[in-house]
């Protein structure tokens, strides 16, 4: 027997072979079924003997294989989280997420979605992965393994409405959020006031409508002026470029995103137009990007936090209690003040 963190094995690839708990019960000088008992944690085995078998299993760097472990067990205390790898605020979420999961005993598996990789796919690879329930940003309500999953445990719909009674959602409660940036910039005297987004999932129409209601309840309807892009920073930037062929710009833009808002910042930056001094620019979200100080964007404000706390709550509830109806929870919006909005210049 090697003394080091793996066991020799001639018919293994390079010789080696990661240890078993067969080998920690040979370094210990035990049964393996002993070693079984300590390593889950089941009540018997004395002080000494756990002692003595974590000290064997260090020497040999052996950790238990987690994948058997949960094939053993009913539960597995897992969730499934699908995302968008390029949305920052969803990465926070999940950054925090970890923590907050972990505390409570629950593993986070993750699954992210790309163009290529569909609601459908990233769903059916989570579920095979044992999880024991779903919390999911802005997924395909079309998807088959969706549904199915609907039935079968708790799914957490994020970032958007859901007509799915089976689905718990958690949002941000856009409604607040949109009237608190509509009454900021009314505040520093603006009226002609653009909205760059309308575009993506339901959220996308969610939030022009939104702006919509937010300027008509200001008796600012005669204003609006929505331009249908995304998210990104790629849309934000066509929105100023579609705003620059224009005789004359609004006195305000709101990004649907700081993604867009962002690039409405750069193209106006390129064109020598000021920013907050010719046109204010707002975001949504309040991610690093609003942080940085060449961006320094007003935003919208989604809470981190809350969002994690009722994700969870919403999941271990209807564990503890399949047979609860779902909830929708619009978590509290707040505006975050920087130096992207200013005066409106004079007409």
């Amino acid at each position: 027997m090697e003394t080091g963190g793996t066991a020799s094995h001639p018919s293994a690839p390079g010789g080696v072979r990661r240890p078993t708990m067969t080998d920690v019960a040979e370094r210990a000088g035990v049964s393996r079924q002993l070693v079984s008992m300590v390593m889950r944690g089941l009540p018997g085995p004395s002080e000494s003997s756990r002692r003595l078998i974590f000290d064997a299993a260090a020497e040999l760097d052996f950790r238990p294989n987690a994948s058997a472990r949960l094939l053993r067990q009913k539960r597995t205390r897992l969730i499934g989280v699908m995302i968008a790898s390029s949305n920052v605020f969803e990465l926070r979420v999940v950054e925090r997420l970890l923590e907050r999961a972990a505390d409570l005993g629950f593993g986070v598996v993750l699954g992210p979605m790309t163009e290529r990789r569909s609601t459908e796919v990233v769903l059916s690879q989570l579920i095979e992965q044992r999880v024991e329930a779903l919390a999911c940003f802005n997924p395909d309500a079309d998807s088959l393994t969706l549904n199915r999953a609907l039935d079968t445990m708790p799914v957490v719909w994020l970032g958007e409405r859901s007509d799915d009674a089976r689905a718990d959602v958690v949002r941000t409660d856009d409604d607040a959020g949109l009237q608190l940036v509509v009454d900021h910039l009314i505040g520093l005297g603006h009226r002609e006031i653009a909205y760059a987004g309308g575009v993506g999932g339901r959220v996308g129409p969610d939030r022009a409508e939104t702006y919509r209601r937010a300027m008509t309840a200001r008796g600012l309807a005669d204003f609006i002026d929505v331009l249908d892009v995304g998210f990104g920073e790629a849309d934000g930037a066509a929105a100023a470029e579609e705003l620059l062929s224009r005789p004359q710009l609004p006195t305000a833009v709101i990004g649907s995103s700081d993604h867009c808002a962002a690039g409405l910042r750069a193209v106006f930056a390129l064109e020598g137009i000021d920013v907050p001094g010719t046109v204010s620019v707002t975001g949504y979200d309040d991610s690093d990007i609003a942080e940085l100080p060449y961006n320094s964007l007003t935003a919208v404000r989604q809470d981190v936090d809350l969002t994690v706390d009722a994700v969870l709550a919403a999941i271990t509830r209807r564990l503890d209690d399949p047979e609860l109806p779902p909830k929708e929870v619009p978590t509290l919006a707040t505006l975050v003040v920087r130096g992207s909005t200013g005066t409106a210049r004079p007409a």
